[in-house]
């Protein structure tokens, strides 16, 4: 080949590479569908290896139990979570659409707009906070490397991450799968690298001396974990399974799904539980900076690569927080093309960042209650979908998910109701005293017997597992005739005219 067509022909693969994917809430034709489940290894695993999750092992430290009760809190949590998320992930290539498209299945096509607008808010949420946390480390180790951590720090900082951020989730499906390859090789390194570095730093008779604490703490550090990790995912987990055939492996599936969400959070946790047990001032500090905290440990020569890992680490997850957020925004029923709601979203992201790193306090106190609060619906949400897809032994009838006409109606009342119920028990049962903009939840704590909000199941976050599982049972048992009337018609509906896919 000729070294003029050579570098034409890489010209032409750049391109193709960073042009804005087309597909929107449509389901994604048969010549586009690609792959194999072990490809969503790479996302999932870049949107999870942030060095945050050894921030988290001292946030489970902070509900009073010992190393033990923690290690088996993150867990049991954390691989539980994140099943759920291969559970969901298992509609994606059985409908070829994004997660809360295939939510309509259960909803009904407009009734599920409010779980749609749910998913936009805690995805939202979430790039905000992943954008805010990596702009606040920069600053920390800019800092303590004297090149100064201060306004003008942060703005370059927050460009750069917003940059990175919002292009990936404009351009699309094909350069976050890229991306968050690059991101897996490189944070993957450099994490085993600062463990290494820190190792030290981890004294086991101070760890192993930190009390047991009581069932009712070892249950709240297990939910919140939980909601901290898998079932914040939950609400996306089908938009990078959608593109594979729907005659992929559904173990396949399920499996890579949660080994790729997993592995590299249980191996953070654990370290970050030795780390945060082995000093108490490292505990405190990661209170106010939860990743620049982390840097207190490292020699200077490793600080530069420090910011690389954490910064793409968490770049990883915004990138494809954004990416589903701005799908949920267009399911909700906004009417632009995709690339216009992930601007959307992004204008949204910057503006919460802004707002957090300048001029609000208690970052940690705020994110702890977010987490909790949209956790409730959004697992409400999950039980739902998850007895829905239980139920089914056939693939989605393409069209029917756009028809309020269809076989899956346009309003289904159980599966709202329960979303509705299931978030106002769970809200009763939850307390964020730290977020004084969320000191009205618990109300149902002292009615049950439980104790009040100053009682011992104060801070179990129950509520977040009883919406869970009773929007399970109740959509298990009361939708099964309506799901086996619409399995018995066997002929699809027809197709919708090629590109179309309203909301």
């Amino acid at each position: 080949m000729q070294p003029q067509a050579a570098s034409a022909q890489g010209m032409e693969t750049i391109e193709r590479g960073l042009r804005v994917e087309a597909n929107g809430i449509n389901v994604i034709d048969d010549g586009e569908r690609k792959g194999t489940p072990s490809q969503l290894f790479w996302p999932w695993f870049a949107a999870n290896v942030s060095v945050l999750g050894l921030s988290y092992g001292s946030f489970a430290l902070d509900f009073g139990i010992s190393f033990w009760q923690a290690l088996v809190a993150g867990v049991i949590g954390i691989v539980v979570s994140f099943l759920l998320c291969g559970f969901v992930a298992v509609a994606g290539k059985r409908g070829s659409a994004p997660t809360m498209v295939l939510s309509r299945a259960a909803f009904g096509v407009r009734g599920n707009k409010l779980p749609s607008a749910i998913s936009w808010l805690l995805t939202v949420g979430w790039e905000t906070a992943l954008t805010v946390l990596a702009t606040l480390a920069t600053a920390t180790v800019f800092d303590r490397l004297g090149w100064g951590g201060g306004t003008s720090t942060k703005i370059v900082a927050l460009i750069v991450i917003a940059a990175l951020v919002v292009g990936s989730g404009v351009l699309g499906f094909d350069v976050v799968m890229r991306f968050q390859a690059l991101i897996t090789i490189v944070t993957g390194v450099l994490t085993i690298v600062y463990i290494a570095l820190v190792a030290g730093h981890v004294h086991w008779h101070t760890v192993s001396a930190i009390p047991s604490g009581s069932s009712q703490s070892f249950i709240g550090a297990l939910v919140f974990l939980m909601t901290g990790f898998g079932l914040g995912w939950v609400n996306a987990a089908a938009d990078y399974s959608r593109y594979l055939p729907r005659s992929a492996s559904t173990r396949g599936v399920v499996g890579w799904t949660t080994f790729g969400s997993a592995v590299a959070p249980v191996v953070l946790i654990v370290f970050g539980l030795m780390l945060a047990g082995s000093s108490k001032g490292l505990s405190t500090a990661i209170e106010h900076d939860p990743i620049g905290a982390l840097s207190s440990e490292l020699p200077t020569w490793f600080l530069v690569p420090f910011v690389i890992v954490a910064v793409l680490g968490l770049v990883g997850g915004a990138v494809l927080d954004i990416y589903s957020s701005g799908l949920a925004l267009l399911a909700a029923g906004l009417r632009v093309p995709r690339f216009a709601a992930a601007l959307v979203d992004g204008v949204i992201m910057i503006g919460g960042t802004i707002y957090v790193v300048f001029f609000a306090s208690n970052f940690l106190l705020q994110f702890e209650g977010f987490l909790i609060t949209l956790g409730v619906p959004v697992a409400a949400w999950c039980g739902v979908m998850l007895a829905d897809l239980a139920l089914r032994r056939r693939d989605y009838d393409d069209a029917d998910l756009y028809r309020t006409t269809g076989r899956y109606g346009d309003v289904r009342t159980l599966p709202i109701t329960m979303i509705v119920v299931g978030t106002a028990i769970g809200w009763g049962l939850v307390t964020n005293t730290g977020a004084t903009w969320l000191t009205w939840q618990g109300y149902l704590l002292g009615p049950l017997g439980l104790g009040g909000k100053a009682g011992s199941w104060a801070f179990a976050n129950l509520g977040v597992l009883i919406a869970l599982v009773l929007s399970f049972v109740v959509i298990w048992v009361g939708e099964r005739g309506r799901v086996r009337g619409q399995e018995l018609s066997a002929t699809p509906s027809g197709a919708l005219p090629s590109g179309t896919a309203p909301a």
